[in-house]
């Protein structure tokens, strides 16, 4: 056999270099991956309608629907059976008229969150049930908390109310409570609200510490009707370059008492989830694949770009390698069916 370097003296490959040995083989880059995907990581977001019979799909959120209770079971049943372990409960009102200025149908006994987690604890004992706790669905203003008559946040009132809506749903029989509405102070009155309601041993408290105001969630917006009437969110959402004050706000909920953080949105935040994974390493952390990174995705599949498997493969493993544990992911029900295929990736 003639070698190459007889030829070109000088250019034998090192031993250290060759690495395609490792990783030609659909096993081994799965064994290249420091960790692996799992279905118990994914916890999938439903928006639950107050029309018991509603199932409604989101026109700007592909394969998602709202469902009301009656619809939900059914669904819910099948993606059970593939192995869905966790969802978060998020509150759609069909109803405007019903919304005021402090939110009072977030925690109506009938309205859907209450509603839905009953049913779903009721038919489903192992699955986790998370709940969102925010005030913008329930509003007539769509911000996430009382306001002032200027139209700011009122935060002792917003503060109060958003630990009573936390108590009432872990009441309820939520297995967590996440509030998402970063007003500052939240955690520890939530946390207070749970040690007095006796609840606080049982329910896993997990904060939207670091969320950030930005261009990403439309599409939620469209399902939850959860728009501002008037301004925006930016004096209570973090800015999109305050990496600093993402810091400051996951120590400050560590302080608070917080059992968990999750960041949002993901895919444009990897830093600051490599930031909580060693500010908050013996906490869980959650990434927010939220609705305009899903619907990005579903665009770029649309256009061939790549498929949409390839797609979001790439991005849930880009959160694992940043440092998150958990994921919120409207591609959940894929993932159920993708992690029992062949390795092929």
């Amino acid at each position: 056999m003639v070698h190459i370097a007889e030829y070109l003296p000088g250019l034998e490959t090192d031993i250290s270099s060759v690495l395609q040995g490792g990783y030609n083989n659909p096993l081994l880059r799965a064994w290249q991956h420091e960790r692996q995907l799992q279905k118990n990581m994914f916890i999938f977001p439903l928006f639950i309608s107050d029309d018991p019979n509603d199932e409604t799909p989101i026109p700007s959120l592909p394969n998602i629907s709202r469902f009301g209770v009656n619809k939900l079971i059914p669904y819910i049943d099948g993606l059970v059976k593939k192995g869905l372990r966790s969802v978060i409960l998020f509150g759609v009102l069909t109803d405007d008229s019903a919304k005021d200025y402090q939110g009072t149908p977030a925690d109506d006994p009938d309205g859907p969150i209450i509603q839905a987690i009953k049913a779903l604890k009721k038919n489903f004992p192992s699955l986790y049930v998370m709940c969102d706790v925010c005030l913008c669905e329930y509003t007539d203003h769509g911000h996430c908390g009382v306001l002032y008559e200027d139209g700011t946040i009122n935060t002792e009132l917003s503060v109060r109310r958003i630990a009573a809506v936390a108590v009432n749903y872990a009441k309820a029989g939520a297995d967590s409570i996440a509030p998402s509405d970063m007003i500052d102070g939240r955690i520890k009155a939530i946390k207070r609200g749970l040690i007095n309601a006796g609840l606080a041993h049982k329910v896993f408290l997990m904060s939207y510490a670091a969320k950030f105001s930005g261009a990403l969630y439309g599409p939620f917006r469209d399902a939850a009707g959860s728009c501002p009437s008037h301004g925006d969110r930016k004096c209570y959402q973090l800015p999109s370059g305050g990496a600093g004050l993402a810091r400051r706000a996951l120590i400050r909920d560590m302080n608070e008492g917080t059992d968990g953080v999750i960041v949002k949105p993901s895919t444009f935040y990897l830093d600051i989830v490599k930031d909580a994974a060693v500010i908050c390493k013996d906490y869980p952390i959650c990434c927010y694949h939220v609705s305009g990174e899903y619907a990005m995705l579903h665009a770029a599949a649309e256009k061939g770009i790549a498929s949409l498997k390839e797609l979001a493969f790439e991005a849930h493993h880009g959160f694992l390698r940043a440092g998150a544990r958990l994921m919120i992911s409207y591609l959940t029900p894929e993932f159920l069916e993708w992690l029992d295929e062949p390795i092929n990736l």
